[in-house]
């Protein structure tokens, strides 16, 4: 399969993710007592509300083109963390939202894939639409996996940046959050520069896309899309 069907498939994909990360941050937010998302519209599946003209359109471009891996991110949910009941509790809670649903969304690709391949074999007509759709959702385990591991990276802003702060003494914390301000810059470096460190932390994401991908290969329809 070319890159141009691979970005094709990928593009929705990666779109419906990155709006399902967010909107669970501020589903969570919203159960913890903050409004913000909700009030501002942003508690939405709407794509079009979580658009980043960057994140969302010219990165992931730009790395299709320069044929390296697909991927982006959306505009973040608002949230007040002033407006949390227990401010550490829902701070985590918020933080870590996106990054478990992501992982659920993964899992859940298994059993789809599974399911598509039982409605194949009823129907052979719907063979062809069935096996590209198999093929979204086994990009959906690797992508959502993928942005779980990312979003977890304790670099501020990113989700596990809110968790690392209170495994730290108190003024080290307050310190090692000043780094947001730099947080796009140190990512930049981290992923031109310091991809050595970077495969490391991912070795686990790996296993675990081995593991689902492993699971589903045996319902993956052949097509010209899967060759």
């Amino acid at each position: 399969m070319n890159q141009v069907q691979n970005f094709i498939l990928i593009a929705p994909v990666l779109l419906f993710s990155m709006v399902a990360h967010e909107y669970a941050h501020g589903y969570a937010a919203l159960k913890n007592g903050d409004m913000t998302a909700y009030q501002l519209g942003r508690l939405t599946w709407n794509p079009a509300k979580h658009i980043d003209p960057f994140m969302t359109i010219l990165l992931p471009l730009m790395l299709f083109l320069a044929g390296g891996v697909i991927f982006g991110g959306a505009k973040p949910v608002p949230v007040n963390p002033r407006n949390y009941r227990n401010f550490k509790k829902g701070d985590i809670i918020v933080s870590l939202a996106g990054v478990v649903t992501n992982l659920v969304i993964a899992v859940a690709c298994v059993p789809l894939v599974m399911l598509v391949h039982f409605i194949a074999g009823i129907a052979p007509g719907l063979a062809g639409p069935a096996s590209i759709f198999q093929l979204m959702l086994v990009f959906g385990i690797q992508l959502n996996v993928a942005l779980a591991a990312f979003n977890l990276i304790p670099i501020p802003p990113l989700d596990g940046s809110h968790v690392m702060k209170y495994l730290l003494p108190p003024a080290w914390g307050l310190s090692y959050q000043r780094i947001g301000r730099y947080g796009l810059l140190v990512l930049f470096l981290l992923i031109s520069v310091g991809r050595p460190l970077l495969m490391i932390w991912f070795k686990p994401a790996f296993a675990l896309i081995g593991v689902l991908q492993g699971a589903v290969i045996p319902y993956v329809i052949p097509s010209q899309w899967t060759v």
